[in-house]
């Protein structure tokens, strides 16, 4: 199981204002109202989803993740946030969470990726879509937004936003706060960003300070060993990887600094097969999306490497026991 910062689950009961209690939902994850923001303090992933969803149940959270976002300051990160604002620009920035994601959050992978269209920051979690799971995300990367304003010298909003999971009852909300177009049920959780806008200058860039905080995000990044295992990085680059298709043993051990034949010793060393961390990977993700209506059976087949729907039908009969369709069913009340 994974942990994130209480600093999130501090700010997300602060963004609520009166529509709960904050100190009987902040002593349901074991935290005291009246505690300080420590982003050292952790909370197990389950226990922080389960906050959100009992918060969910007392209040309309469809805007609440963005109003969490727009409260986040980079100084409230400790020197990861010191780090973010004393980049030369936000490539600078985003680069720094890119490196050492691992200082708040063990369980989601950010990735700074080239494109066509501009840069990606994306994001990737583990597990069902949950409610919980779904507005940490949403809070996520409008934490990113927020933050790049705050530093950046120049006006900024990302080229468009996507989040895997299906829309709100309604997305005014969210698309007044990225200022681009949001997309619901795409293939990753991501920002698009213009390479201008991240070769901006930041306000207080200083490579001096940004030297110094580096060699001390290094130092507390060596002091921990949260380095996911093969078989979850694995399964991690075939999720991104799948939508283009079956994805080849070469390109991923490519994505992971590895040889072909250095992959696949290791992967031997483990007892894990590729084909095998591939299919667990499809079925996985299928039945994540399956419990969701907004997605057709045959964006779930494209989704998962089938061109097919007649070759995902038997593959999924074959994983279940059940037909795509009649799985779904069993999901209903």
């Amino acid at each position: 199981m994974g942990q994130i910062t209480s600093l999130f689950a501090r700010k997300v009961i602060a963004a609520a204002g009166d529509a709960i209690d904050p100190v009987a939902v902040l002593a349901s994850v074991g935290l005291d109202a009246k505690g300080p923001l420590d982003p050292k303090h952790m909370l197990d992933e389950n226990t922080f989803y389960g906050m959100l969803e009992l918060m969910g149940a007392q209040m309309d959270v469809t805007a609440l993740p963005l109003t969490v976002g727009g409260q986040m300051r980079p100084d409230e990160y400790g020197a990861l946030g010191l780090a973010w604002k004393a980049a030369p620009n936000l490539m600078g920035s985003f680069s720094r969470v890119a490196r050492y994601w691992r200082l708040w959050t063990s369980f989601t992978m950010y990735k700074l990726t080239e494109t066509s269209q501009g840069i990606l920051f994306s994001e990737h979690r583990e597990g069902d879509r949950r409610l919980g799971m779904r507005l940490s995300i949403e809070a996520d990367l409008a934490s990113g937004i927020s933050l790049s304003r705050q530093v950046s010298a120049q006006p900024f909003a990302p080229l468009a936003v996507y989040f895997t999971h299906a829309a709100p009852a309604t997305t005014a909300h969210h698309e007044e706060y990225f200022g681009c177009p949001v997309h619901f049920g795409a293939d990753k959780d991501a920002l698009l960003m213009s390479r201008a806008s991240l070769n901006a200058p930041n306000l207080l860039g200083d490579e001096g300070i940004t030297q110094f905080l580096v060699s001390h995000l290094d130092a507390e990044l060596a002091q921990i060993d949260t380095t996911p295992p093969l078989q979850a990085q694995t399964k991690g680059e075939i999720a991104r990887a799948l939508s283009d298709g079956l994805p080849k043993m070469a390109d991923v051990a490519r994505s992971l600094g590895l040889s072909a034949r250095s992959f696949h010793r290791r992967l031997a060393e483990q007892g894990l097969s590729f084909h095998t961390l591939t299919e667990e990977t499809q079925r996985e993700i299928a039945i994540g999306m399956l419990k969701e209506d907004a997605y057709a059976l045959s964006e779930i087949a494209f989704l998962t490497g089938y061109s097919e729907q007649s070759a995902f039908n038997r593959a999924f009969k074959r994983w279940t026991g059940d037909t795509p369709a009649a799985y779904r069913k069993t999901l209903r009340p």
